[in-house]
């Protein structure tokens, strides 16, 4: 494989890693801004699959996460602005691996900073999980979020390495 080919083979798989990634930060970012619908969904959807009797302590959950939130909607909706900033965190973040999809080499700290931030999830859901009586399995689940998300962009930082010591590197053109 030639160098130019190798180095074309390295950009598609940063690349198509990068969307990957975004991807789910939107996602994750964009299920912040209708979070009473959604746990009203969550709880119907629960019921209909009988996981009252299967989880009773997932539905426990959800019940007095609903309930909470539609108490906070009833009487103090601006207390929910706090998770559009949420939501638009995330959007704006992912905004910024427009770098690293544009020209890897250059930007690999924004994919290094990702990394940071997604070891991060784990001390703050350790910390704060219990400070906030969340319960311990779901302080798991949040921090899956950081595990998991630092596989794609540990795969992308090792791709961009193997990219940059390719000679001799010029910069992808923008997409």
């Amino acid at each position: 494989m030639s160098d130019a080919s190798g180095r074309a083979a390295l950009l598609k798989g940063i690349r198509a890693w990068l969307v990957l990634f975004v991807v789910c930060l939107v996602l994750s970012g964009a299920t912040a801004f209708p979070l009473v619908h959604e746990l009203r969904w969550a709880e119907s959807a629960l019921r209909a699959l009988s996981a009252p009797e299967y989880a009773p302590g997932l539905t426990h959950w959800i019940e007095r996460v609903r309930y909470g939130l539609d108490a906070v909607d009833a009487r103090y909706p601006f207390v929910l602005y706090g998770t559009d900033w949420l939501a638009f965190a995330h959007l704006v973040i992912a905004v910024a691996f427009y770098g690293p999809y544009r020209d890897p080499v250059r930007n690999i700290w924004v994919v290094e900073f990702g990394m940071i931030a997604c070891a991060g999830i784990v001390p703050l859901a350790l910390i704060c999980g219990p400070i906030r009586g969340i319960p311990f399995w779901w302080t798991v689940i949040d921090m899956s979020f950081g595990v998991f998300g630092v596989i794609p962009l540990y795969v992308v930082r090792e791709k961009i390495k193997r990219l940059a010591r390719l000679a001799p590197y010029t910069p992808p053109a923008a997409v």
